[in-house]
């Protein structure tokens, strides 16, 4: 019994460990690609598979005409230069957060939960470069807010709050 005991604990400690969220310390390097969006805030790290739209055509088109997307999925909305943008959900049936981030990687204002179909404008508050859509409500349950730092191998590393490496 003690050794079945100990095996127990051994895989208990191990499942604990390896689903736990990766911290992200200051300064850290993280390894970045093109398709995922690597977010880190309160020591806490997170990642989705993102699609980009980095050109006029792929960021008016969005996620309109989408009824669902993975959990761990969203877009990069990528502009060549910071800029105060407004979103709305025209054709959108599917609910989003979208994280309006700076030229540093950092987020500087969080729409949370954008409705459906409506076509009010959805603006940024700041100049930003990137917007990054995920599920309706992903960002208040994972903790992400303004102060969240996104990497990703488009942010100029001689400006990036989170630097790839």
């Amino acid at each position: 019994m003690g050794r079945f005991t100990e095996i127990r604990a051994l895989i208990a400690f191990a499942s604990v460990f390896f689903a736990a969220p990766a911290f992200a310390q200051a300064g850290e390097a993280v390894q970045c690609r093109e398709d995922l969006a690597i977010l880190r805030q309160g020591g806490t790290r997170v990642e989705f598979h993102i699609e980009i739209a980095d050109d006029a055509g792929e960021r008016a088109q969005g996620l309109m005409g989408r009824t669902s997307m993975a959990s761990g999925a969203g877009m990069l909305f990528i502009y060549p230069a910071p800029r105060e943008v407004f979103f709305w959900m025209h054709d959108t049936p599917l609910p989003l957060d979208m994280l309006f981030i700076d030229a540093a990687g950092r987020v500087v204002n969080v729409a949370a939960n954008a409705r459906p179909n409506d076509d009010t404008p959805i603006p940024s508050g700041a100049p930003v470069r990137f917007v990054l859509e995920i599920n309706a409500g992903l960002a208040a349950k994972l903790g992400l807010g303004p102060g969240a730092e996104l990497a990703h191998p488009s942010i100029d590393p001689a400006l990036a709050a989170f630097p790839c490496k």
